[in-house]
């Protein structure tokens, strides 16, 4: 753990982000949605400038953890904005309570130091692969209430989601596409690009991280296919988008895991 390494600055905007992550997941499940609102776009800002201050301070480093909290507070952002373009959409406990943890666990794990000789377009090629993860993250999260909508309305209960099946269905797969996009993008330039990325001899090698990457891809590949030519729809989606945003959790978060705190290596 590098707990000990925190600045006064960093353990203040994360023990704070944290804070306002939990309000919101108390708050959540109440009557009124106005406060947890409130809470969560505070720990949206507070969680947003720690994140800058960790990728672009004076020892800019980056691992699984802060890939994690990256994603989160990209998830939370979505959110966010969702609550105010459909009003009637309830803050989850789940999503702040993930925010919560995943600034702690970035806090107690903050990777290690970036290599200052790769080329200065290698934050665009991180960028995109780890836009690639929140959104799918956000795809993840409306298929998991679109599947609670779902079985809600077949105990004829009522919706705890707020919106429309159909409508959080569609924002799901609006997701799914934005997400398949990014990740397309990025390992187009870790194919073709990974020398004057990560400076020569670190081309694209076929390691845990390219191959679940990879299959990944390819599963929302078919997922994206079935869908459009298939109408795929319902389980069957849902067990695609799980797979292929498992294999992606694995590619970069899952192998930067392992080398940093399993076996206590860094990239």
């Amino acid at each position: 753990m590098i707990l000990a390494s925190a600045t006064p600055f960093t353990l203040i905007l994360a023990l704070g982000a944290s804070a306002a992550y939990a309000a919101s997941a108390t708050g959540a499940a109440r009557i009124s949605q106005t406060l947890p609102r409130i809470a969560v776009w505070l720990a949206w800002c507070l969680h947003g400038i720690l994140l800058a201050s960790g990728l672009w301070g004076s020892e800019p480093r980056f691992g699984f953890a802060p890939a994690l909290s990256v994603t989160a507070w990209l998830v939370g952002l979505v959110y966010a904005i969702e609550t105010y373009v459909f009003p009637q959409l309830k803050t989850p406990w789940l999503l702040s309570g993930a925010g919560s943890a995943a600034v702690l666990l970035a806090l107690l794990f903050p990777g290690s130091s970036l290599n200052t000789n790769a080329s200065p377009w290698l934050p665009l090629h991180w960028a995109l692969g780890i836009a690639s993860y929140g959104l799918f993250a956000v795809a993840v999260v409306h298929a998991w209430f679109m599947t609670r909508a779902e079985s809600r309305m077949r105990l004829a209960t009522n919706n705890a989601g707020g919106l429309p099946l159909l409508t959080m269905e569609r924002l799901t797969f609006h997701f799914v596409h934005l997400g398949f996009a990014l990740l397309t993008a990025t390992l187009f330039a870790g194919f073709f690009f990974g020398n004057q990325l990560y400076g020569a001899g670190h081309a694209i090698r076929w390691d845990h991280k390219t191959i679940f990457s990879v299959l990944s891809w390819l599963i929302f590949a078919v997922l994206i296919i079935g869908r459009a030519r298939f109408g795929w729809r319902g389980k069957r989606a849902v067990r695609f988008l799980y797979t292929g945003s498992g294999l992606l959790l694995l590619a970069y978060a899952g192998s930067r895991f392992v080398m940093e705190v399993v076996l206590g290596q860094s990239l």
